[in-house]
């Protein structure tokens, strides 16, 4: 179960990040209470997931994909641009969860 969590604790996670921009500060309602709903189950999720996975492996791959997907989101809906440096950044740290992932022993999945 470990994997799903740590899964929806990233959906979650870029849930509630990529509802900050809307939120505008926490002015507006609806988009407030996405972020919080948002952070609330990514946390209870993360929670879940560290009873048997590693905190490292588990914060790395969560933090992980999860700037991967909100760089994807900002330059898919936001319009904000990404230059080559910011591309292989992003390719690197995307890298480095696969390689978490495919080859350690670590992430004891």
């Amino acid at each position: 179960m470990a994997p799903l969590y740590l899964a929806l604790a990233i959906i979650a996670e870029v849930i509630a990040t990529s509802a900050l921009k809307a939120a505008d500060g926490f002015t507006r309602l609806w988009p407030t209470v996405i972020v919080a709903v948002g952070y609330a189950v990514a946390f209870l999720c993360l929670s879940l997931t560290v009873r048997t996975m590693p905190l490292g492996i588990v914060y790395a791959v969560w933090s992980g994909i999860g700037i991967v997907l909100i760089a994807a989101i900002g330059w898919i809906f936001y319009g904000q641009s990404l230059d080559a440096p910011a591309m292989i950044g992003l390719a690197l740290i995307l890298a480095g969860v696969l390689v978490v992932n495919l080859f350690s022993r670590t992430a004891g999945h």
